[in-house]
């Protein structure tokens, strides 16, 4: 079925739709991103809410004994498993998105999927108990589809030549977005001046953290309000063949959708960001618990951590990125962009001061602004053009995958291992994506 012939999907010029989406991405990482510095200081409190006598306290107290008395590295073990269970149901979620928008469209999954954040943060402001931020994680994992459904927009608006580029601007929105989000929670619970040491009522109750979670709700529901007033259909549903009943099931067994797949080079993108995210994302989220160790960082110190590198993607997503995939590929780029975080995680992992944190960070965040962008850009010109939302959304359901895998393994080599090996095996690791990659089929030529 033709898209024109849809009398839902709105004529709207790609470059307007492309700047609603910006937006959107934007504002809905910048709500998903105050979190990042605010998380050590969380596990703190929670756990010390929680007692000694609790089941966690107690699990706690072993963990410990098992770690050298070692804190830092019990909360990192703590926080990646919380951390890989978010992951898991975005893992579990995103093809169900990403199907459901090729079947009824892009717009009613997103406003289906920003309310569910919205109502996520809401929650964490009240969350007066570990369980009640167990349970916002939770729906906030579920709904943590829309970055799939935004960029299957983007897929619908572009020409393939210039899908790169579209999907570099969204980068630099992520990018944006991670720059202002770790700040505001940073800043946010600096200059509110909580003291985690006094009386917390447990249960459905204010928090230490509740202006931070206040901020996040708020724009989340800016941002539903920003889809529900100008975003346009963009995608015409195909009826015609029961290929949606289809794509639901799919959606329900993300390998199943991943087999489903058959346009040559989907399948190997898709295992090759399993297997580069996996890498990259314990590495991203033991950084703040290293920054503690190593640095004594607390959440301004990590909020300003977050905004220099968020800043140096957003720069390369929105210029190199933009201006060298149409000239060099995104083959190429992303292939460059993993050769860079080999010497990246090397200096991270053996950094004892903060000059070599930072002589760490920066090739980090060039090397994983060049690979991002450019993985998604190639499944999207390499999947048909019928299933760029089920390709996008599998897409990013292996990134999922490898967020619930990564935090949790490589947190748990950081508490038996120390900071330094992470890091050091990282770099080793990220010679299998670098094959992965390399041995890509050609990309068809755009028409």
């Amino acid at each position: 079925m033709e898209t024109k012939s849809n009398p839902t999907v709105a004529p709207a010029p790609s470059r307007s739709v492309l700047g609603i989406v910006c937006l959107t991405v934007f504002l809905d990482i910048v709500g998903f991103s105050i979190l990042f510095p605010l998380f050590p200081k969380m596990l703190e409190h929670y756990l010390a809410l929680g007692g000694s006598e609790s089941a966690i306290g107690g699990l706690l107290a072993q963990l410990k004994e098992l770690a050298g008395g070692n804190q830092i590295a019990v909360a990192t073990l703590f926080g990646g498993a919380l951390g890989s269970a978010y992951s898991l149901l975005q893992f579990l979620f995103a093809p169900i998105w990403g199907g459901l928008s090729d079947r009824i469209g892009r717009r009613p999954t997103l406003l289906v999927t920003l309310f569910g954040t919205a109502v996520a943060h809401l929650l964490w402001v009240f969350a007066g108990s570990f369980g009640l931020l167990i349970a916002a994680r939770v729906v906030a994992g579920i709904c943590a589809g829309n970055i799939s459904t935004a960029t299957a927009v983007v897929a619908d608006t572009t020409a393939p030549a210039d899908r790169a580029r579209g999907m570099g601007l969204v980068g630099m929105s992520i990018g944006l977005g991670f720059i202002l989000g770790p700040a505001i929670g940073g800043l946010s619970f600096h200059f509110a001046a909580v003291d985690l040491s006094g009386t917390w009522q447990e249960g459905l109750a204010w928090n230490p953290f509740s202006v931070p979670a206040l901020i996040a709700c708020a724009l989340a529901f800016i941002n539903l309000a920003w889809v529900v007033t100008r975003l346009p259909e963009t995608h015409a549903p195909d009826a015609s063949s029961g290929a949606e009943a289809g794509s639901q099931r799919r959606g329900l067994n993300p390998f199943a959708a991943l087999s489903s797949l058959a346009a040559p080079g989907v399948a190997r993108v898709c295992l090759l960001n399993l297997a580069f995210l996996t890498i990259f994302s314990g590495m991203e989220f033991t950084l703040t618990f290293l920054a503690l160790e190593r640095l004594d960082y607390g959440p301004a110190q990590n909020a300003v951590m977050f905004v220099v590198v968020g800043l140096l993607i957003a720069l390369v997503q929105g210029g190199v990125v933009r201006r060298l995939a149409p000239k060099r590929g995104e083959k190429n780029l992303a292939l460059l962009g993993l050769v860079f975080l080999i010497p990246a995680f090397v200096l991270v992992g053996l950094a004892q001061s903060q000059t070599m944190l930072y002589a760490g960070l920066v090739p980090m965040a060039v090397g994983s602004a060049l690979a991002m962008p450019c993985l998604s850009a190639l499944v999207s010109r390499y999947a048909t053009e019928s299933s760029q939302g089920l390709a996008l959304g599998t897409f990013r359901s292996m990134g999922a995958l490898s967020r619930a895998i990564g935090p949790l393994v490589f947190a748990a080599i950081f508490w038996r291992m120390g900071s330094q090996t992470p890091y050091l095996l990282g770099a080793a690791l990220l010679l299998i994506p670098i094959a992965m990659c390399a041995g890509l089929p050609p990309v068809k030529a755009a028409k």
